[in-house]
């Protein structure tokens, strides 16, 4: 059996509340994505502390935030109490999204992708978000990648990187280093339609729509 999500959700659970709260708040390219958004549903995959949730919650509906650590899940709980946004919280993973088909206007997927440790795992969720969105639904994707300044490669790569925790003990991460050439070739692949790619303070950023694919 693929433990692969388990080791995800582990890595997360361990270092959960000091993560979120170095996140307290959005992604630039993530606000200006949301900026002319509207629908019914929103999707934040991989939604951490639920810090775009809560600009998502200004635009649509009802939105989802779906995650595979507990622990993450319950720094956004207290984050949704704390501020007033409204967000239904799920635990689930990003291969098999407890979303109806078709269902999402919106969605944001940013930051989460690089950590699923295999190429099959990585598309098989591009092919759930693109399941997941409507017709006319759009998302954001990013990745970490190549084109970041830390980096002095041009092909994408597989590493750890540890997260220190405030006791000194060190949790590592997995990572999938992007190539933007890599990042678009995936998005391809996938059911995903491609509208956009573009690097932004060293992450490869693709807006996408569901595509056409059989």
């Amino acid at each position: 059996m693929d433990r692969a999500p388990e080791r995800v959700r582990d890595t997360y659970d361990d270092i959960a509340e000091h993560f979120a709260a170095t996140r307290e708040y959005a992604w630039p390219e993530v606000e200006e994505f949301l900026d002319d958004a509207d629908g019914a549903l929103g999707l934040d995959m991989g939604c951490g502390n639920a810090r775009h949730a809560e600009q998502m919650a200004e635009r649509v509906d009802r939105v989802v935030g779906v995650d595979i650590s507990r622990g993450l899940l319950e720094t956004a709980r207290r984050r949704r109490t704390e501020r007033g946004f409204g967000v239904d919280l799920v635990q689930g993973d990003a291969g098999s999204l407890p979303i109806a088909d078709g269902a999402v206007d919106i969605a944001v997927y940013v930051a989460t992708l690089h950590h699923l440790p295999d190429r099959a795992a990585r598309r098989r969720s591009l092919d759930e978000l693109a399941r997941a969105l409507a017709s006319d639904g759009r998302a954001l994707v990013s990745v970490w990648s190549t084109a970041h300044d830390r980096f002095d490669r041009t092909e994408g790569f597989d590493t750890t990187v540890d997260w220190t925790l405030p006791d000194g003990e060190t949790v590592p991460r997995f990572y999938h280093v992007y190539s933007p050439e890599e990042f678009k070739s995936d998005l391809d692949a996938s059911r995903l339609d491609t509208e956009d790619v573009f690097v932004s303070s060293g992450n490869c950023y693709a807006v996408v729509a569901k595509g056409k694919h059989p």
